[in-house]
């Protein structure tokens, strides 16, 4: 018994093993390194996306009035959005109000835009607004409620202009859409 004492009390006496002060302090001291320079790089490539998108806006307000090289002082693209739309084969449609079918007090506004291959044809997107204002007028608002209700309503819409279209519309853009 007296052994079992004697381990004991050599067992209590002796102090922990376990990282010395100074190893925690070093391991304390480079993850507060390696933190700092994370914030350091991170803070750095989001400055730099700010600071990139606040000089490209400042430099056509600094440049106003001015003449560039090679351009002899005129725009490259057309000043005009519905002139610059036109170009690209877009063409925007009269906006669209129209109550719905069901609640019947429940109006839509929508402005949309055609899509063409090739050039814009008018008499084509005039057909497309008329078959789209006749087709919204039998949608029942519970039909469009949610994501999915709006991505089958823009389905349908581009596939009636598709079909109208007689295959010179590729798509049909909403614009806007409103509920009242």
């Amino acid at each position: 018994m007296a052994k079992a004492v004697a381990t004991v009390e050599k067992q209590e006496g002796a102090p922990a093993k376990g990282p010395s002060f100074v190893v925690q302090i070093a391991v304390l001291l480079v993850l507060t390194l390696v933190a700092a320079g994370v914030g350091y790089l991170s803070g750095g490539m989001l400055k730099g996306e700010t600071a990139g998108t606040e000089t490209a806006a400042a430099a056509p307000a600094a440049g106003h009035g001015e003449k560039k090289e090679g351009g002899h002082g005129e725009a490259s693209e057309p000043e005009d959005p519905a002139a610059a739309d036109l170009a690209r084969g877009v063409m925007n449609l009269p906006a669209i109000t129209t109550n719905l079918a069901a609640p019947s007090d429940t109006w839509i506004r929508v402005e949309l835009a055609a899509v063409f291959e090739g050039e814009t044809d008018p008499t084509i997107a005039d057909t497309i607004h008329q078959d789209i204002l006749a087709y919204l007028r039998t949608v029942k608002l519970h039909q469009v409620e949610g994501a999915s209700g709006f991505l089958h309503l823009k389905d349908d819409i581009r596939e009636r202009s598709r079909i109208r279209g007689e295959g010179k519309v590729k798509d049909v853009l909403i614009r806007t859409i409103v509920f009242e």
